[in-house]
């Protein structure tokens, strides 16, 4: 149950972060912005951790990195969040 709160949080922090940095307008809910921050931060782990058979999870700002490219992503492909 600890687990599911700190990714929620973390989520949420990393969210909110990438939508800072990112430039220009990101509107979305606080529900979206906590699901970018957690698809970001799997998105880095699954990059991270390229070469061995285990997956990891990213550091910071790579999970940032991560959600900027989730939101990239969903502007080119003009899906809403």
């Amino acid at each position: 149950m600890l687990n599911i709160i700190g990714a929620i949080i973390s989520g949420l922090i990393v969210g909110w972060l990438a939508r800072f940095i990112y430039w220009g307008p990101v509107p979305m809910s606080w529900i979206s912005t906590i699901l970018l921050g957690i698809g970001g931060s799997l998105l880095a782990g699954l990059v991270t951790s390229r070469g061995s058979k285990e997956f990891s999870r990213g550091g910071c700002l790579a999970s940032i990195l991560g959600a900027m490219a989730l939101i990239f992503l969903g502007r080119v492909l003009h899906i809403g969040f």
